[in-house]
């Protein structure tokens, strides 16, 4: 028997004993039972007032959920489109098979610089990490490919098919296969000694990383990014794309490992300078 509390009746309630989980192993049930198990899980749960999601994953945040939900379900739609319209047109010996391929083979490259971020380097996983707002210049370079591949491929198709042959075809689609490779593997490998900009300072927990990719190559997603890109011009079929890709690429990445290897002797002294002795960076005069 429990005691009354003020204002409730005397009627004798029972006293529960048994276990909080197994009540109905025991045959017991009742409404007051049942409120008064309900009383003691509540009872048991501690409630954080503090925000359960940070700000940052709220639409408008750098790490904002749906931003990256539209982002992803985006690149995979135009990828799985610009697949099937390649194939149709390639199947219908038009050569207007190469300007939505560009835009599949894009959308995988966009895709997986932020899958591999989120996967192996999460701390880094913003928004930003699709590199899809990547400068001004990088999307007039590939808004001008585009443009001349659809140019071509629609007024000079005779012209276009001399220039880039099937072999020239596959051997564009092995450098943006390499390329595509090299780069997310590298990526992948690094972990949280990736960034896509140039560090000044020294993290606490960043490492030189020498074993894998990074034994045969120097700068593996720089290799990557830059064999990949010329791989799709190649393709293409683009002759100035190709030669634009190749001066600025060369020019972009000879600038930024010179300034990039500055601090990584800073960071990690004569390690760093036995280790550059020893790789190369595979990109030409570089």
């Amino acid at each position: 028997m429990t005691p009354p509390r003020n204002g409730e009746p005397t009627s004798p309630r029972p006293n529960i004993s048994f276990p909080i989980n197994r009540p109905a192993e025991r045959g017991q049930w009742s409404p007051e039972i049942d409120r008064e198990l309900r009383e003691r899980e509540a009872s048991n749960i501690q409630f954080n007032k503090a925000p359960v999601v940070p700000r940052a994953f709220f639409p408008g945040g750098d790490r904002s959920l749906s931003a990256i939900a539209i982002r992803a379900f985006l690149l995979g739609g135009s990828a799985v489109l610009g697949f099937v319209l390649s194939a149709l047109f390639a199947y219908n010996n038009s050569p207007l098979w190469r300007p939505p391929l560009f835009v599949a083979i894009l959308s995988i490259f966009h895709f997986l610089e932020f899958w591999v971020t989120a996967e192996y380097n999460t701390p880094t996983a913003f928004v930003s990490a699709f590199l899809l707002t990547n400068g001004s210049h990088y999307r007039s370079a590939h808004t001008f490919a585009f443009l001349e591949a659809l140019i071509t491929s629609y007024f000079f198709p005779g012209w276009q098919a001399r220039l880039n042959p099937p072999s020239f075809v596959t051997l564009g689609l092995v450098m943006v296969l390499v390329g595509q490779t090299v780069r997310s593997f590298a990526m992948a490998q690094a972990g949280t000694n990736f960034n896509h900009l140039v560090q000044s300072r020294k993290k606490i927990d960043h490492e030189l990383v020498t074993t894998g990719l990074y034994g045969i190559f120097r700068h593996p997603s720089y290799f990557g990014f830059f064999w990949w890109g010329l791989g799709t011009q190649v393709v293409l079929g683009n002759c100035i794309s190709f030669v634009g890709y190749a001066g600025v690429l060369w020019f972009f990445f000879k600038t930024r490992i010179t300034h990039e290897e500055k601090h990584l002797v800073q960071f990690f002294g004569q390690d760093y300078k036995d280790y550059r002795a020893r790789t190369r960076v595979w990109i030409p005069f570089i």
